[in-house]
Order: structure tokens, then sequence, then C-alpha cells
């Protein structure tokens, strides 16, 4: 780049030494940008949060970035670079790792004559990364440059790399992008051969089929029966080993970052900004990073109406022309992030407002091998219709009862796609999200298990949208069978290995979540058909066992369904929403759709396994409030 493109401020500040060092508060108050009074709130703030004097002064509303990066550049004696105006020189960027420049927040500008620019938001910090720097191009000058340019220049000079990186985060081994020949032809050969039988030997096909079912039925009840007993037999609070403060190695709280991946949202900015804005967490150490597809100028239209706090900021992620999904995007995006923790929230919804505190509390307490918390999902549209008050019932009873009880019995918990928080070291360890699965919550839950990690349930709820509407409600139930469906097989590519690596326990719990939740959906079909007996219908079977066994199958189904409706009960219960309980016995009809989901995921893992149907938010209007009487 050559000198008379750069823009800076004055080039006399890259010659001159600096002033003496005022301090930053100190130059505000005297230029009259901030009070006293503000400036000692300011700084018995920073105490506490253990964040830079300018953020704090930022995030309470009391000045803005532009005046603090003018003020810091002043007190430093450095000169203020444009990067929207003057792009930086390729050639020098690329002579140091797109990792090295998103860590340190700088990156190469240009030359001054003999000297490399070096455009920072934290001139504080250059010392730290000087001698790296002057290893590579010798002389270094730094300049003050925003972050946020910063990073767009950044993303833009490494697209390619951050686009791959992303992409292929996840070992081979353990990613669905690996599809063998075999695995995509297993679903058409299995209904083929299925169909062969049926047609030369048709109870026998009738009696496998039954069989298979009431496996799959079986061991997934056992699941849900072991999980609801735990839940009922958990110790008291009180009983918690007590909190060891040393665990807290450093001051101050940490910082948070929060992906909440959009697209095509049009309608969901708004009420987004204004869900998010009752986070009571410092925002001095709070971002929200919503994750944005280039290509989407229907989510950056509605962005660009909306009044975005400084603390809640957009990344967009190039387009590579070969996926789009969910998981790709969060990779990118996390390279941009500044948090210790990570977590991820969807676009329709509305934490509660200290679920950051619970969050950051319950990290500082648990033990080094817990690396995950889930929080609890919960519907603020149940009385939308009866599809929506089945959903909210399904949803308590998963989150209140089922996955508390898993964690407590230290089985393979499969996480849900938001109301996630990270160790981020420990998320970048396993290689964060697998870009090609659409379910990839439940796959990194699967590779933290695998890895020696826990995941434990925290006590803190995220309202959301209920699909209150069949054909939407199917679209959507089959991508996340179609992820499970691909996690399944992905992770017994080497079920030796996998033995190995998660125990018995957690290798039944494998089976039982992912075959039984699959399996009781595509094969619930032959298990309705005993139904016929008990009213005098005839059964393709009924030559091959006897009665009695007929019976035994009806009343395992009764004693599956008395199951699901006593949990259902329960979970009501406990999430404050007695009125949902006459709904529970409804709740048979309502899994009959998951039928039509569990074959359209398996015609679309042969024919498009990474696929992913859409589910579009906003369409239950405005919240009426997110408690459980909403």
């Amino acid at each position: 780049m050559a000198e008379s493109s750069l823009r800076v401020v004055s080039f006399d500040t890259l010659k001159r030494s600096p002033e003496p060092l005022v301090p930053l508060g100190r130059r505000l108050v005297d230029r009259g940008d901030i009070t006293p009074e503000q400036l000692v709130k300011g700084l018995h703030l920073q105490v506490s949060l253990n964040a830079p004097l300018g953020e704090i002064l930022v995030a309470e509303g009391w000045t803005d970035p532009a005046t603090v990066e003018a003020v810091v550049a002043e007190q430093h004696g450095l000169a203020r670079a444009d990067l929207d105006f003057a792009s930086p020189d390729e050639a020098l960027v690329a002579r140091m790792s797109h990792r090295f420049w998103l860590r340190h927040r700088a990156l190469a500008w240009g030359r001054y004559g003999d000297t490399v620019l070096i455009a920072t938001a934290r001139p504080d910090l250059y010392e730290e990364i000087r001698p790296a720097l002057d290893d590579v191009f010798g002389h270094t000058v730094p300049v003050i440059a925003p972050a946020r340019q910063i990073e767009r220049a950044i993303g833009a000079a490494f697209s390619q790399e951050l686009v791959l990186a992303a992409e292929t985060r996840v070992e081979p081994r353990l990613s669905s992008r690996i599809w063998s020949g075999w695995v995509r032809a297993v679903p058409p050969l299995a209904i083929a051969l299925t169909g062969g039988v049926a047609a030369i030997w048709p109870g026998a096909a009738a009696l496998g089929l039954c069989a298979a079912a009431m496996l799959t039925l079986v061991l997934f009840t056992l699941l849900r029966g072991s999980a609801f007993l735990s839940h009922l037999l958990r110790r008291d609070a009180s009983e918690a080993p007590p909190v060891r403060e040393a665990r807290v190695t450093r001051p101050g709280l940490p910082r948070v970052s929060v992906l909440v991946p959009l697209f095509r949202e049009s309608e969901i900015a708004d009420a987004l900004v204004r869900r998010l804005s009752r986070l009571t967490y410092p925002k001095a150490l709070l971002e929200v990073v919503l994750v944005l597809e280039e290509r989407d100028s229907v989510t950056r239209a509605a962005l660009e109406r909306a009044r975005l706090p400084h603390w809640i900021r957009v990344v967009e992620v190039p387009w590579s022309g070969r996926l789009t999904t969910k998981p790709r995007a969060m990779n990118y995006a996390l390279d941009f992030c500044r948090g210790e923790i990570i977590g991820v929230w969807d676009a329709e919804d509305a934490p509660a407002h200290d679920q950051i505190e619970c969050v950051v509390r319950r990290f500082a307490e648990a033990p080094e091998d817990v690396v995950c918390l889930q929080g609890v999902l919960d519907y603020y549209n149940p009385r939308t219709s009866w599809l929506s008050r089945c959903f909210a019932l399904e949803y308590a009873s998963w989150f209140r009862v089922i996955l508390p009880g898993l964690a407590r019995m230290g089985m393979v918990v499969p996480l849900g796609g938001t109301t996630l928080f990270f160790r981020r070291d420990k998320l970048e360890e396993v290689g964060g999200w697998d870009a090609y699965n659409v379910t990839e919550d439940a796959d990194l839950g699967m590779r933290l298990c695998r890895d020696g990690y826990r995941t434990e349930m925290v006590d803190t709820v995220t309202y959301e949208e209920a699909n209150f509407r069949i054909l939407p409600w199917i679209r959507q139930r089959s991508r996340w069978l179609k992820g499970f469906m691909a996690t399944y097989a992905v992770h017994m590519r080497e079920p030796r290995r996998l033995w190995r690596e998660l125990g018995p326990k957690r290798f039944f719990s494998l089976q039982a979540f992912f075959v039984g939740t699959v399996g009781q959906f595509l094969l619930a079909p032959a298990l309705w058909s005993f139904w016929l007996v008990l009213f005098g219908f005839s059964h393709p079977a009924a030559e091959l066992v006897p009665h009695g066994a007929i019976l035994a199958v009806a009343l395992v189904l009764f004693a599956t369904e008395l199951l699901g409706f006593t949990v259902a009960l329960v979970a009501a219960a406990q999430s404050g929403r007695r009125y949902l309980m006459i709904w529970a016995v409804t709740l048979p009809l309502y899994y009959v759709f998951a039928c039509f989901a569990a074959y359209k995921a398996l015609i679309e893992l042969t024919v498009a396994p990474y696929y992913w149907d859409k589910t579009q938010h906003g369409q239950a209007g405005p919240e009426a409030g997110h408690g459980p009487s909403g």
C-alpha cells in the first residue's frame, strides 16, 4: 500500500514521542465527555469486572466507542487508521497467520517508509506482541483502528482459509462429511429387502418388524424410565458438596460470547434485541454475535432497520458454494469471539435475565471435566394450538425430567440446539461443531462424552417459539431425526473404539437413545398393528406367535404410554403449567406425526444428507409473557 493511500489523522504522530500518559478517564473528564461521578463509578466497576475502563464506560452508555478510540489515540500519541477507507496491504497481512491476527485483534495495515504500521484497538497490549511482529516485519509502529474494522479486514483477507477451517474443524472419522457409499445405500436396500420378504413371507416379515419395533421401544423405555427414576430420587440441593472457592483462579468475571445464528429472519430482529436487552450480565463482559450468511439479504435488511447496542454485533459468513448450515456458521464465528465461555441461542429465544450469571457461577463451582452446561428450554406460546401444547409437554418432559436424570446417572447427554454454554478451550479442543451434521448439538454432545468430558443441566430457562403447525413441525422433526441417524452412523463406524471410550453404561445409553428414538418412529406402524387384535381383526403374525404373546406386546405398549403420560404430568407440574396436564392423554396422537417425519428423514439421508430444512421463526405473533402462565 502506498503511503499516500494511508488514511490517518496525522502522519506527524508517527514521528513524535507520546505525551506523558494521562489516564483515559481523566482525559475524558477534562474533555467533558463524561462526568467525574461517571468516572468514579466506572473505576469502581473496573475493580470487580476486570475489564478495560473504556469498554466499561461505553457499556454503561456514558460515552461512545468513537470517542474512546480518539482519546486512546491521543493518550498514546498514535495515529488513527481507517481500514474501511484504505484496505490493509495483502502481502503484509499474509506474512502472519489469521490465528495470530485474530488472537490479538491486530493487523498489518501498510508501510510508512521502513516502518510497518500495525492496526490495533488495544495499544496498551501492543508490547506483548511487538517481539513477534518485529521478528517478521522489522520496525513496527501501532496505529489505532476500531476493533470491528480490524475483524472485518481479517475476515476479508483470510476468507477462504477461515471458511475451509469452519467446514473441516472436526476430524474426518467423526464427521458426517465423509459418507461411505454403503452407508447411504443402507436405507433403500433395507426397504427393498423388507418389501421382498413381505411379498413372499408376509407373516415372517410382520413378525420381524414387530420384533425390531419392540426392541427399539424397550430400549428407549428403559432409558426414559431410568432417567425418570433418577430424577425422582435426586438428592436434595442441601446435600450437594460445598463450593470450593479455590477453583476461581483470577479476579473478575469471565468474558462471555453468545452466538445467535440467523438465516432468512425477516421478522425477528427487533424482538431479538428487545429480549436480549433484558440480560443483566455486565455488558462490558458480554458480546452477542449475530451470525449472518453473506448472501442472506433478508436478514441483513431486517438488522439494518434495527438499532443494535454496541454489545451486539454481526459477523457475516462468506459463501463457499458447498453448504449453508448452522454449525458451519457457528464454527466460522467462533474465531471472532472474545469470550472464555461460548454460548448458543436461537433467533427466537428469550433467555432468563440472569441466565449468564447462573452459567458463570456454575462453571466456577463445577469440576474441570464439566465443560458444557445445558439450560432448560420451554415455550412462550403453548396456548397457540393443540400441537404447541403437546410440544410444550414434550419439551418439559425432556428438559425438566429426562435430561437431568441422564446427566445425574452419568449417561450420554444429547444436547439441545440452544441455551448451551461451553468452556471455550474445550470446545475448540474437540473441534467445535460438525458443519455437515444437521443435528450438530447431539453430535457435539457425543464427542464431548467420548473425550471424557461431562455435560450438566443448569437451572435457567430459555423460552422460544413452539412450532404450532403440522407441516412445519414435521419438517423440523425430520431434520432432527435425520441428524440422529447420521450421528449414530458416524459414531458407530468403529464400535469397539466407541465401547472403549464410552464404557458399557454410556455405550448402552447411546444405543438406547439413538436406536430407540429413530426406531420407534420408523417401526411404530408395526406395533400399532397389534391393536387390531384387541378389536377382533386378524394379524399377519398371528399364526407364528401364541395369542398370549400378542397380548403381552399390547401390555408393553400400554405400560410405555403410561410411563410417558406420568412423565408428562410430572414435567407439566414442575414447569408451572398444570393446565397442560389434560393434554397429556393426547400425546400418542401427537407422536403419530413423528412417523411421517422419520420417513422423510430416511429418504433425505439417502438423497440429501446435508440439506437443512429451515424452521421459520416469528410466526406465533408477539409473546404474551415468557413465564409459565404465558
